[in-house]
């Protein structure tokens, strides 16, 4: 039987895959790994959402299909939470669309606007979706950087000059996964005039809206005069309420592009359990406080992780914004590569990093970091890591200054 399918063809075997399979075996084992591989938060929901689950759930009519493009009530809300957050006006009818997690989202609009053969600009390194929702569909992905600086625009220049097909698609992701990078409003409305002159269509994925630090709240696309006739933006429960195995998320902006993409996404699924859609109008609609707690929760973290890891010889930059942190490899062990470096602190300091190069081979050299584990944890790990260094004669003697 011919089973050589052209789809998995074109899909790579998930290199973060290899590092989770050594955790498993691992942990089955019976060691204690601190896992700061995965980026799935390890704090619970508001209790209010919680509660207001529960007595959805209850009802016995809560229990048919929902609908695809999310409950009317939810889209509301979403609407308001950009009213409030970004003082940007959404039709809840038109310009808003609930996706199962920001992920399902993209793959979704991928496939409702992306022809085979079509060529998208997407970042690398960068999370898996943003390439490989558009590979699925059959298009071609031509690599931008992920940092927000003149080599950027030099590059999508260059990208439009010398593609063909000329590409149609922009996929941006501030704050960055994997690298925690962030951008100002000025480098959303250049975006969005390059955009307009060229034809692009730009997909902003913000999961990370809520966890900046430092007092700079992080900026939409959105807020572009002009942004809703070029852009679509995803958003996502996941990070900012804590409800990341909920997959709850949201697309919003451009109201041909939230058609397309509603359009498929109705031959696609009901949507999301009606009971999960008005626990999420409670998360929107309640009290805020998880949103401050959380962004305090990670910050703390950064700090420590930081501190810790630079006491044992690992220096890395305190990232702006995000659940994150991109890891440079200590420069003495640059030449292992990022997936074995990866390896070998799993086996010698049972600490879990997702290796950079899983996220395009510009992530090469880099280690991401999640900070879902708490403090004394994270402590625990600078110490293994520290160990494991020293076992290398690596030089781990506390740094002054």
């Amino acid at each position: 039987m011919h089973t050589d399918f052209y789809r998995m063809k074109r899909l790579p075997p998930y290199v973060i895959a290899e590092v989770n399979a050594m955790r498993h075996e691992a942990r089955r084992a019976g060691r204690d790994i601190i896992d700061l591989g995965m980026g799935n938060p390890d704090q619970p929901p508001p209790q209010h959402v919680i509660d207001k689950l529960c007595e959805v759930a209850g009802k016995p009519d809560a229990h048919g299909y929902s609908q695809s493009k999310g409950i009317p009530g939810l889209r509301r809300a979403q609407a308001n939470y950009y009213g409030r957050r970004f003082g940007v006006d959404l039709d809840p009818e038109t310009e808003v669309v609930v996706t199962m997690g920001s992920k399902e989202g993209l793959a979704s609009l991928a496939t409702a606007i992306t022809a085979p053969g079509d060529v998208v600009l997407a970042p690398n390194p960068s999370y898996p979706i943003h390439t490989f929702g558009f590979i699925i569909a059959g298009a071609t992905i031509r690599s931008v950087p992920t940092t927000p600086d003149e080599n950027y625009f030099r590059s999508l220049e260059k990208a439009m000059h010398f593609t063909v097909p000329r590409p149609s698609v922009l996929v941006v992701n501030y704050p960055s996964n994997p690298t925690a990078e962030v951008v100002d409003l000025a480098f959303y409305e250049r975006l969005v005039a390059w955009a307009k002159d060229n034809k692009v269509w730009i997909l902003s994925d913000l999961a990370y809206s809520e966890l900046y630090f430092d007092g700079n709240p992080t900026p939409s696309i959105m807020q572009v005069k002009g942004a809703k006739d070029v852009a679509v933006e995803f958003t996502s429960m996941s990070k900012t309420y804590s409800m990341a195995g909920w997959r709850m998320g949201f697309a919003v902006g451009n109201r041909h592009l939230i058609a397309a993409m509603s359009r498929v996404k109705s031959y696609l699924d009901y949507g999301a359990f009606t009971p999960i859609q008005a626990a999420a109008c409670a998360a929107l609609n309640g009290p805020q406080d998880i949103v401050e707690t959380n962004r305090q929760l990670y910050h703390k973290r950064r700090d420590v992780m930081v501190e810790a890891f630079g006491r044992a010889g690992w220096d890395i930059p305190p990232p702006p914004a995000s659940m994150f942190a991109w890891a440079p490899l200590p420069p003495a062990l640059q030449e292992m590569g990022s997936l074995e470096f990866s390896k070998q602190l799993l086996i010698h300091a049972d600490v879990a990093v997702a290796p950079g190069v899983g996220y395009g081979e510009e992530g090469e050299g880099y280690v991401r970091i999640a900070m879902v584990e708490n403090e004394q944890r994270l402590r625990q790990a600078a110490r293994n890591v520290k160990r494991y260094f020293a076992s290398l004669g690596l030089n781990t003697v506390a740094r002054t200054g």
